[in-house]
Parts: structure tokens; C-alpha cells; sequence
């Protein structure tokens, strides 16, 4: 193996685990890199028994303290920005560049954390003659963040310079398949100075989640995975009384308008199919041609021919995924879709043992296939053509999901006419992946996200967080009403 075997990361320190272990696979050609922990509950009791030793002392920290210690967080995922991006690779199967771009963006959300002593303020009024009201912002204590394999370091950054600020601790139970990530962004937090037991790792599969959402000691839980998990976690942690906020999978529609600029649409509709390999929630899926788009469909399979997997494209996640994948492409094909571009099948040369789909386009998909309703999560897209702009809008509001869709069209009226009515917490508009920038948060609708707030951005204030009010006063007034 190429890496040590994993521990758990508890009370600042490794911590050996004595039960049953998971080798970890490498996507890009299917060796064996290292073996991770398959931890339970009790593993997961001591990691809260760590966070709640160290709670009392980080949360009577000045916000302020706080916030140093993620600004040399923030300066040690530059410095180590390779390392980082080849760990991701190496069990993830990304190409360098993605893996870069996803710690870049796990460094724009540690700034965003370390303007917090800004924003998350509370308020102060006086609401009567000699009465004040204050609002205090506490920390909600001990929280969870359960992770997926599509993004090692993003999505755990999503939620632990936020909450941590804040002044919670928390454990992070990163997914089995890519926990490498999670063992280096803890000894980064450890290295730029944050108090041993703030932050802890707890490795393994079910029965971890399942303990998280038990455990009595732990206050918030936030996950990231498909949907039937997020509700079921969702539904688990609050039949707790826990807070809790779960993100699922997607089916996002780009909806093409004739008078759409070719060549942008054409490379932004392959890009967003195939970026990260399509293993991504804000993945385009499924493209609404409305009218005659044809040409604009040849530009963008000249376009996806461009991208060719080992080089600029990534593997996917397992041999499983892989034939999952293929498999949803056989179907459609038998169903009546016109394969413009196959990518099943393929071997990348001196990485036969990869998993490895090339991208995908397929044409005349009707609504009703299951191709155009379930979430792929790989390289594929899936054309559906319409003659209008509602019935383009009919096909994106009856999926069960919500997290983006997109129209791409040179008509701001039309633009504006389909972002109001799209069913989906994230638009675009000539955008095949809307994803917000910091301040602005990222969450979906429907099927997409359960729970209040947003997992990122300045909502995420209020998931982890509490608030306290205050009244005071002071001098007696000779007048009294319903305040005194």
C-alpha cells in the first residue's frame, strides 16, 4: 500500500482501532493505497467525549481567537494545495486540475469563515424608554458532518470553518471510499493551532452514521450523499431531536433556447456533464432542447469528443459505479435513445484495471425513461426535445429533485421568464454549473435538500447557531407599560 493504514483522529491525536478494516481502492487503476477503519459506536462515543471535554473552553473563545486560527488554516491548504490535490486524485480518480479547483474552493469558504466576526453579530435595541433588547449568537455544541466520496476536502470545508468559528466541535465521518483527505485536513487544523479535541475523525460506514444520529451528546448533524440516505438520516437524527440538515442527489436540467450563443453553450452544457466525471450534485444531466437546436447538439459533440478520459477527464469512483453507469446507457439506448457519443467500454492505455466511462450523449430521451429521471452520476447526458419554452419547464418541475437547473438563451426576458418558474434552489443563466460564490450559500430544493438553511454562506450562520435574548433594565420610570 501506498499510504499507512488510517486511524481515527480523536483528542488531537491517531487513535488505533482494534475491529474490521476497508482496503481503500484507487479509481485510476484500481490498486489497493491504503485501508481505513470500519469504526462504531463506541469509537464514535469517544470522539464525543473528546468534543465535549474541549467545548466549554473553544466556546468561551472570543470569535475573534477563533478566526486566527483559521487564517493560518487557510495559509496551510495553499501551501499544501499539491499534496492535497494528489491525495484527492489518488482516491478519488479526479484529474489534477479538478482536485486543485476543489481545494481552491475549500480555501474561498475558510475566508468567507474568517469574515464571520463581521456578519454573525447579534443586536442590541432599545425597544423602551430606559429597556433593551439584546441578541446573542452561542454555538450549538457538539455537531456532525457526515461526507460523500465526490469531493474529499470541498465538502468537509463546507462545514468545518463555519462551525467551528462559530465555536461548536465537531466529528467528521468522512466516506469510506475517500478518507485520506479527511486524516490530512485534520493534522492541518492540528498544525495551525486549533485545540486538541475540536476536531475529530471517525472513520467507517453505516454504523458510524447511525451512531451519530443516536449519540445524545451530539447537537447538529449535516450530511451530503444521495437522497434515500439524507432522508433517512434526516428523519433518524431528528426523531433524536437533533438538528439536522441533509443534502441529496440531483437531476439538473439545462434548458437550450434556439437563439443560444453556440460555441458557449456548446463547451458549458459538455463541461457540465463531465466535470469531475459527472459525480457531482450540480452534474447537467439532462439538456431541454427547445425548437430546432440541432446545431447547437453538433457543436456539443464536437465538443465532448474533446474530452477524453485519462487526460482531461477522471475515473470514476469504483467498478461498480462504472457498470451502473453503463448500465443506464444500455437501457436508454434499447428504449429508443440515439447514442450520439458512446463512452462505454473504454480502457485507458497503461490504466486497464481503471474505472474509467467516457463521456456520454444521448438524444431523443423522453421524460418517462429512467434515465431521464434518475440521477446517473457519471458522464452522461441525456437530450430531451421540446417545442416550448413551458414544456421545457414541465419536464424540469415534475423531477422529484431541485438542486439547479439552467437556460441558456440571448433573451433576458426569456432568461428571467424561466428562472422564476424553474423548480430549483440554484439557477443559471448561461451557467451550466451555478454553484454560488461565497457569501451567497449553496442548497436545493425538493427532494434535493432536507432541512432548514443552507449548508454554506452566510445561512449557515443560522444552522449553527443559537440565539439568546436579553432584556435589561435598569432605571425605574415613573410610567410602566407591557415592556416594564
Amino acid at each position: 500500500m501506498k499510504y499507512p493504514a488510517l486511524k481515527n483522529f480523536v483528542g488531537g491525536k491517531a487513535v488505533d482501532h482494534k475491529g474490521s478494516t476497508l482496503d481503500v481502492q484507487s479509481p485510476l487503476d484500481g490498486s489497493i493505497i491504503s485501508s481505513v477503519p470500519l469504526s462504531g459506536a463506541n469509537d464514535v462515543r469517544s470522539a464525543v467525549t473528546a468534543a465535549q471535554n474541549a467545548f466549554p473552553a473553544w466556546s468561551a473563545m472570543t470569535i475573534r481567537d477563533r478566526v486566527q486560527i483559521f487564517y493560518r488554516y487557510r495559509t496551510l491548504l495553499e501551501k499544501n494545495m499539491n499534496e492535497l490535490a494528489e491525495l484527492i486524485q489518488e482516491e478519488n480518480g479526479k484529474t489534477i486540475p479538478e482536485s486543485i479547483a476543489e481545494v481552491e474552493k475549500s480555501i474561498e469558504v475558510t475566508e468567507f469563515a474568517c469574515s464571520l466576526q463581521q456578519i454573525a453579530d447579534g443586536e442590541v435595541l432599545e425597544v423602551s424608554k430606559g429597556v433593551e433588547c439584546r441578541i446573542e449568537r452561542y454555538p450549538v455544541g457538539v455537531v456532525a458532518c457526515i461526507t460523500p466520496f465526490n469531493f474529499p476536502t470541498m465538502v468537509p470545508n463546507w462545514t468545518i470553518p463555519n462551525a467551528l468559528v462559530l465555536g461548536n466541535c465537531m466529528i467528521l465521518k468522512p466516506s469510506e471510499l475517500v478518507p485520506l483527505s479527511a486524516n490530512k485536513i485534520a493534522d492541518l487544523l492540528k498544525e495551525a493551532g486549533l485545540p486538541d479535541g475540536v476536531f475529530n475523525v471517525v472513520h467507517g460506514a453505516k454504523e458510524v452514521v447511525e451512531a451519530i444520529c443516536d449519540d445524545p451528546g451530539i447537537q447538529a448533524v449535516s450530511f451530503v450523499g444521495s437522497t434515500k440516505v439524507a432522508k433517512i438520516v434526516y428523519a433518524r437524527a431528528t426523531s433524536k431531536l437533533k438538528r439536522a440538515l441533509t443534502l441529496g442527489g440531483a437531476k439538473n436540467h439545462l434548458i437550450v433556447l434556439p437563439d443560444a450563443n453556440v460555441g458557449m453553450t456548446a463547451s458549458n452544457v459538455a463541461a457540465s456533464m463531465s466535470g469531475c466525471a459527472g459525480q457531482r450534485c450540480m452534474a447537467a444531466s439532462a439538456m431541454v432542447s427547445v425548437g430546432s437546436v440541432d446545431h447547437i447538439i453538433d457543436q456539443l459533440v464536437e465538443e465532448a469528443k474533446k474530452i477524453i478520459p485519462g487526460k482531461n477527464l477522471g475515473a470514476v469512483i469504483s467498478k461498480q459505479a462504472k457498470e451502473r453507469i453503463e448500465n443506464y446507457i444500455t437501457e436508454a439506448e434499447k428504449d429508443g435513445a440515439k447514442v450520439l457519443l458512446d463512452g462505454r467500454n473504454y480502457k485507458v492505455p497503461g490504466k486497464e484495471n481503471g474505472f474509467y466511462v467516457g463521456p456520454t450523449v444521448l438524444d431523443f430521451v423522453r421524460p418517462e425513461m429512467k434515465i431521464a429521471k434518475e440521477e446517473v452520476f457519471g458522464p452522461v447526458l441525456s437530450i430531451m426535445r421540446t417545442n416550448t419554452v413551458d414544456e421545457a419547464l414541465s419536464i424540469q418541475k415534475s423531477s422529484l429533485y431541485g438542486n439547479a437547473a439552467a437556460v441558456f438563451t440571448q433573451s433576458g426576458g426569456l432568461a428571467r421568464y424561466i428562472a422564476e418558474r424553474a423548480s430549483a434552489g440554484m439557477i443559471g443563466v448561461n451557467i451550466g454549473v451555478p454553484v454560488p460564490r461565497e457569501p451567497f450559500s449553496f442548497g436545493g430544493w425538493n427532494e434535493s435538500k432536507f432541512g432548514v438553511c443552507d449548508i454554506t454562506g452566510k445561512s449557515s450562520i443560522e444552522f449553527w447557531t443559537k440565539l439568546k435574548k436579553t432584556t435589561i433594565k435598569w432605571n425605574p420610570e415613573s410610567k410602566t407599560n407591557w415592556m416594564s
